[in-house]
């Protein structure tokens, strides 16, 4: 399958690849289908690029990789919509927001992170309580 991107030109995608959101991601409703995409060889960034709209792209980053004790609770009812269990370890992306100006000044939204079943391929962006979780912070 090839999609039309605006940052990446055309792209060829791996139908099986295709991460399905239960939820579209807020602000986007009629995006559901996304894949994610490295950003270089060895950088911790990705890019959540939708298949439905080849001009959005996220900036991505494993909520993993940011040394901070980030452990949102996914709700029971998201984790069946996700078709996982208790057990299950689901991957949490946190989405980025990059100044062109000074990239130095990037966030990271940890109110509204995605939430990926990897195996059944299946994601939701969660919204978590606004007093503990902060939508803007700093990733240096």
């Amino acid at each position: 399958m090839q999609i039309n991107t605006s940052r990446f030109g055309a792209i060829e995608i791996n139908p099986e690849r295709i991460i399905t959101m239960s939820a579209p991601i807020l602000g986007f409703p009629d995006c559901h289908r996304f894949i994610l995409r490295p950003h270089k060889p060895e950088s911790p960034f990705m890019w959540l690029q939708a298949v439905d709209n080849p001009e959005l792209a996220f900036v991505v980053i494993q909520a993993t990789t940011l040394d901070l004790d980030y452990k949102p609770v996914v709700p029971e009812n998201i984790r069946k919509e996700l078709k996982a269990d208790r057990n299950k370890k689901l991957d949490t992306l946190l989405i980025l927001t990059v100044p062109k100006e000074d990239p130095k000044k990037m966030t990271a939204n940890l109110l509204g992170p995605v939430v990926i079943n990897s195996e059944k391929k299946l994601a939701r962006q969660i919204m978590l309580d606004p007093v503990k979780y902060n939508p803007c912070y700093p990733v240096f």
